[in-house]
């Protein structure tokens, strides 16, 4: 299994050029195994529609079910150790979502697929570059 975040599963579903060519391999290559997806993107997602900073072509609850429904993606809710992990990041950044994103590939000992520099250049993370 592979952890996205949330703005590669937004990319993916919305067909977004913005995601890489490698991006969309690693995505097409664990969509066999899982594509985990945490419930905070679809929080994160509902709240950048509502703040009009992402527009969509179908109402959030739509997007949300059509985009969980897609190939391999398996939703994963917080857990207390994902929650209290998050606020244990050594000098990790102070944004609360990819605390938790980041507390989440390290819960499920997986790698985060991320285009966050910020992310990609935190060591106690796995990610795919």
């Amino acid at each position: 299994m592979i952890i996205l975040d949330t703005h590669i599963w937004v990319w993916w579903v919305q067909n977004d050029s913005q995601l890489t060519k490698q991006q969309q391999k690693w995505l097409k290559d664990y969509e066999s195994d899982c594509l985990g997806v945490s419930i905070l993107s679809c929080w994160e997602v509902a709240k950048s529609v509502e703040k009009k900073r992402l527009i969509l072509p179908l109402a959030i609850d739509k997007w949300l079910e059509v985009a969980l429904a897609y190939p391999g993606v398996q939703l994963l809710n917080l857990s207390l150790p994902i929650v209290i992990d998050s606020t244990q990041l050594n000098g990790f950044h102070s944004d609360p979502f990819d605390q938790l994103i980041v507390a989440t590939a390290r819960f499920y000992s997986c790698p985060l697929l991320t285009a966050d520099t910020k992310i990609l250049n935190y060591p106690d993370v796995q990610t795919l570059k």
